[in-house]
């Protein structure tokens, strides 16, 4: 077994076992570290909790809801906004977050009274929501706040108003993704069945493990519905939260998130006989793949194929426009879960860069089996690290980038080494042909900056040169291309908009009437209804 010793964590037998080299023609089960275990004490680990994975993860994307955390206020700030789950309704829920501001004196004498006004009062402060999530802490679930009672009393006071409760506090799992397990199948049992919808086609799908960071749902809600696929749901990015009470009525569960959202799409297998089919939105030859997954499936192949086709026509110039220039720069692909193999070998096919390293905080064995037998040999693949292993990694591998989170992102600038925000991403979407492309630049213009060059003189002491005029990005990137390369009028840079969001929601779309099978036009305010709960 090729396991990796860091130096730093030498005096932490147990982290041995957590690294591993990948090594030339070895078998999966060579090279697979221990995961998804208890973190090991004095490690200093930087994953979430089940809480977090819960409310931040999966709750907070529900667009017409008021998340309202029953514990100490700095839980709530905690999982506020650190990541980008835009929404077509003003982006409510990135706007305010709700907390009930448990004190040692509600440790002591409870704080379901409390609660109960807080509840109150965040309704009445914002009429228009009529949905409320209440996440359990640690705190009060230490001290047996009967939260379920409480939400109850309020819906029998307050008629029209809905709350959902999820009882997860943060040691409930050895990571975050504890959490994930606790809201899928909380909300299946409390919620599914409780709402019938109105279905307008003949091909319906819940869109599973998906949270539209920086606009990825709404990219393929443009694909799905040229495709004439109406969405039931979204679990949970950009959703209403009375779709998601009828994913029962659905004909198909599109997995995109397999790590966070497995849970909910088997035992909607189970209890409903919904199948489930794993897509991949990220990278021109996984997307396409999906799309003719699921055209197959409903019988529409040639509604995807002209839609890939289209796609590609439009965006491969693009595309191949940066991976002349990205082709062999090394990366360590740092991100949470799933991103470890949506785009281990997508990065690399179709943009021509080493993943030297891959890491997960909270992934499971098999997030590290996928994303292992992804990347090439040499890898360094690590489970669950710390600031400590992870430069250390860093000054080892000597990485052009690396794809990961905003803690580890800002160590990694302190020694010079360029990031990208694989979480919440820099100037996303990144899913679909465009957003595929955007990512692309992103990365070219963290690579290739002028200014992350002009980072590494030591202006106390280093000599500052004074006979070089202005540099640009393509100087550093064109320098050591063939001129057929350089000269190709074929291939162009990203031509994407700043936001191309707003387009898409204004665009009109035709569906098969599901007894009929007659195509017509769906108005705009169908597919993008009102908050929940209100007229």
């Amino acid at each position: 077994m090729p396991y990796h010793q860091f130096k730093c964590s030498e005096c932490i037998p147990e982290r041995l076992k957590h690294a591993v080299d990948k090594g030339e023609g070895e078998e999966l089960t060579d090279a697979l570290p221990l995961g998804y275990l208890n973190t090991i004490p004095g490690t200093i680990s930087e994953r979430g909790c089940a809480y977090c994975g819960a409310k931040h993860v999966i709750g907070t994307p529900m667009k017409d809801v008021i998340h309202l955390s029953h514990g100490p206020v700095g839980c709530t700030y905690d999982t506020w906004q650190t990541k980008r789950y835009i929404s077509d309704n003003g982006c409510f829920q990135l706007k305010y977050t709700f907390a009930s501001d448990m004190k040692e004196a509600h440790v002591v004498f409870g704080a379901e009274k409390m609660l109960k006004k807080n509840i109150i009062e965040a309704f009445k402060a914002f009429p228009n929501i009529k949905r409320m999530t209440i996440y359990q802490t640690c705190a009060s679930a230490l001290i047996g706040d009967d939260i379920n009672a409480i939400a109850e009393e309020v819906m029998d006071e307050m008629p029209g108003v809905k709350i959902f409760v999820c009882n997860s506090p943060g040691f409930a799992g050895p990571s975050q993704s504890g959490g994930h397990h606790k809201i899928n199948l909380a909300w299946l049992s409390q919620m599914v069945g409780t709402v019938e919808p109105k279905i307008y086609s003949k091909y319906v799908i819940n869109y599973v493990g998906e949270y539209n960071i920086q606009g990825d749902q709404e990219i393929m809600k443009d694909y799905f519905h040229r495709m004439g696929i109406q969405i039931l749901s979204t679990f949970t990015g950009n959703g209403r939260f009375d779709d998601l009470c009828a994913m029962h009525r659905a004909h198909l569960n599109v997995l995109e998130c397999a790590r966070s959202a497995e849970y909910i799409c088997d035992e909607l297998r189970v209890r409903y006989g919904i199948p489930r089919m794993d897509i991949d939105g990220f990278g021109f030859e996984a997307l396409s793949d999906s799309l003719l997954k699921i055209g197959y499936f409903f019988g529409i192949e040639e509604r995807a194929r002209a839609i890939i086709e289209e796609e590609t026509a439009r965006w491969k110039p693009e595309l191949d426009w940066y991976a002349a220039r990205l082709k062999g720069l090394k990366v360590c692909l740092w991100p949470g879960g799933s991103k470890l193999w949506h785009w281990a070998h997508s990065i690399h096919k179709e943009m021509g860069v080493e993943v030297v390293s891959v890491y997960t905080k909270f992934g499971h064995q098999g997030d590290m089996e996928k994303g292992i037998s992804r990347c090439e040999e040499g890898a360094l693949a690590i489970d669950d690290p710390n600031e400590l292993e992870g430069l250390e990694a860093m000054y080892t591998l000597k990485p052009d980038i690396i794809f990961t989170g905003k803690r580890p992102g800002e160590v990694a600038k302190k020694i010079r080494v360029p990031y990208l925000n694989a979480h919440a991403y820099h100037n996303g979407p990144y899913k679909g042909y465009e957003g595929w492309v955007r990512f692309a630049r992103d990365i070219y213009n963290a690579v290739y900056s002028p200014i992350h060059k002009l980072s590494f003189i030591d202006l106390s002491k280093d000599e500052i040169p004074v006979d070089k005029g202005f540099e640009t990005q393509q100087m550093y990137s064109d320098g050591n291309l063939p001129d057929e390369v350089k000269n190709d009028t074929g291939l162009r840079q990203c031509s994407s908009k700043y936001d191309p969001i707003p387009a898409l929601r204004e665009k009109t779309y035709c569906f098969p009437d599901p007894k009929t099978g007659e195509w017509r036009v769906i108005p705009n305010e169908e597919l993008s209804k009102k908050n929940s709960g209100t007229v």
